[in-house]
């Protein structure tokens, strides 16, 4: 009887490892997380990573330049624009490499501008500089600002280290299903819709163009191949446009908005529509910014901690991992990866809590975070090689001491900019939407919960920003906790799926949990062959061999917690 047991359970196990090989091979991934590209195609298939991160690293500092009181000063811009592109492939380096192991970029987190600019709040209005030598040299304040808002980043991210480290994150991952990850990830594109149409609406000619041109790319002439010639003298097909759909697009309406400058077709006065359309807008960026300059630790002064920042910034961390969460989710979905275990997840958690520490110490004031743009851009390619995004980092890094070839990338109109974060985005949605295929959608109760929470993710944030006042406890603190949480549209729709997916009755199978959650745990030889893209790159024969590791929440072969 025993062996009859245990024949059963072997066939069973085998059986789900088979359904996973078949999801993950359904992929039409043309470069897996192991594989490497040529080295011309890995450099390009970096640089457009790059230059989708960049994207949003850029405009962090801008956002920031009222408040820091250098909205004046491109100088001090730039070298906040190359400090978050430095340390941003830092992160990008340690997470590819020691965290979660997926090909997932770190970039400015826009969720820890929040309690920064409340911060900036509370030392008032910006005083009046005489000359640029007190702006850059010689000020005080924009330091000083700067400073409390660095050491308040520092002192939370030991709060994500140690959630991460612990396997408290981990723990977690048996409360969420797909339903609970549907809308987490499909509110990530949805909250910015908004953003990004007002960006692209600056000029929607020009959007218009470039969003047709990555629709062209990507989908028309997708499975259309050119010529390339090999090393050995042979001939074969290469995807070109599938590779690089949004560098093409890009770069299509970058030539758009140089024609229509040159010919005249945009106006040159800052006040009248299309005005940031042109190509000449921030030239004065590249003319302030330094040839060559290395970020440090600790450049702008020693990091100042207070309370009331290290509580906003807390709850901004809390944010960032929910984020992260399903930004690994829809990474790995993407990706052709398997789900993603509790030990990956617990060290990618980890170690967005170092990259935000090294973030903190080095002041680019706004931490950082898995991109969902960069994710994006691997549903669009079908390219989830990790080597393309640790060469990202690296051009992060280079460009990020070059100043002025950095500072190129700065002068792209903002509609082209606004066009691919919408094509992008779209594809976080979809990617989103596309986990309804492990539950029940003819449930009443499982449609009554997504349906319910995407809506109120959407809904309650929206209400917040039009009564950002009416929230009134009387605590300064409590209420930046409460108007941060409640204006995050993914923590809003995944606290709702999480509570009611979780208490209100339904089956494993109901619930997409038994298609979901196989091969969460490392059990057979022929799963952790599955899985061992999330294993670490050095020491793993040892890390087999030793007892020790098996109850280290962040070692691959962590068996503390069992799935439901």
């Amino acid at each position: 009887m025993e062996t009859g047991v245990q024949m059963e359970i072997v066939d069973s196990e085998n059986e789900e490892d088979e359904i996973v090989k078949k999801e993950l091979n359904s992929n039409d991934i043309l470069y897996g997380l192991d594989d490497t590209p040529s080295w011309p195609t890995t450099l390009v298939l970096a640089f457009q990573h790059f230059l989708m991160l960049f994207t949003g690293c850029m405009a962090i500092p801008f956002i920031f330049a009222p408040a820091l009181c250098i909205e004046d000063n491109l100088l001090v811009q730039c070298y906040l624009i190359s400090t978050v592109l430095f340390v941003s492939g830092i992160a990008t380096l340690i997470q590819t490499t020691f965290g979660v192991r997926l090909p997932i970029a770190q970039g400015g987190s826009f969720t820890f501008i929040i309690p920064a600019l409340a911060i900036c709040k509370l030392h008032g209005d910006c005083p009046v500089y005489k000359n640029e030598t007190d702006l850059v040299s010689n000020t005080p304040e924009w330091k000083t600002r700067l400073l409390e808002i660095q050491g308040a980043i520092l002192a939370a991210s030991f709060i994500q280290m140690f959630l991460g480290f612990f396997g408290l994150i981990g723990l977690l991952q048996r409360f969420i299903t797909p339903i609970v990850i549907t809308p987490t990830i499909a509110l990530i594109g949805l909250s910015l819709f908004e953003s990004a149409s007002e960006t692209a609406g600056l000029h929607w000619g020009v959007s218009a163009a470039t969003m047709v041109s990555i629709v062209v790319f990507s989908q028309y002439l997708r499975h259309l191949e050119v010529p390339f010639h090999c090393k050995q003298g042979s001939n074969t097909r290469f995807p070109l446009f599938k590779l690089f759909p949004v560098l093409f697009g890009i770069i299509f309406g970058w030539i758009v908005s140089f024609i229509l400058t040159v010919a005249g077709g945009l106006p040159d006065d800052p006040e009248r529509y299309g005005y940031a359309a042109r190509t000449d807008v921030r030239l004065n960026v590249l003319s302030e910014s330094p040839w060559f300059r290395i970020p440090y630790p600790c450049q702008w002064g020693i990091p100042k901690v207070t309370i009331a920042g290290f509580i906003g910034m807390t709850i901004a961390v809390f944010n960032s991992i929910i984020e992260s969460v399903g930004d690994y989710y829809a990474c790995a979905r993407l990706s052709g990866a398997p789900p993603v275990p509790s030990h990956a997840m617990n060290r990618g958690i980890s170690m967005e809590g170092l990259g935000c520490f090294i973030d903190g110490l080095i002041g680019s004031g706004c931490g950082t975070t898995s991109y969902s743009q960069n994710i994006g851009a691997i549903g669009i390619t079908k390219v989830a090689s990790r080597s393309v995004t640790q060469l990202a980092a690296a051009v992060m890094m280079i460009l990020a001491i070059f100043g002025k070839f950095g500072a190129i990338f700065v002068c792209i109109p903002s509609p082209v900019i606004g066009a691919a974060i919408c094509i992008l985005f779209s594809m976080i949605v979809g990617a989103g939407l596309s986990n309804l295929q492990f539950i029940d959608t003819d449930s009443s109760r499982n449609n009554f919960i997504i349906g319910v929470s995407i809506f109120m993710g959407l809904a309650l944030p929206n209400w917040l920003s039009k009564n950002y006042d009416l929230i009134d406890t009387g605590v300064v603190e409590l209420d930046q906790a409460f108007k941060i949480l409640l204006s995050t549209n993914m923590f809003v729709g995944g606290v709702i799926a999480l509570i009611l997916d979780n208490t209100v009755p339904g089956t494993f199978t109901e619930r997409g949990v038994d298609t979901w959650q196989r091969g969460q745990t490392i059990d057979t030889d022929t799963t952790v062959s599955l899985y061992d893209c999330y294993d670490l790159p050095l020491g793993m024969s040892y890390i087999r061999r030793s007892t020790l590791w098996r109850y280290l929440p962040f070692s691959p072969t962590f068996k503390g917690y069992k799935s439901a």
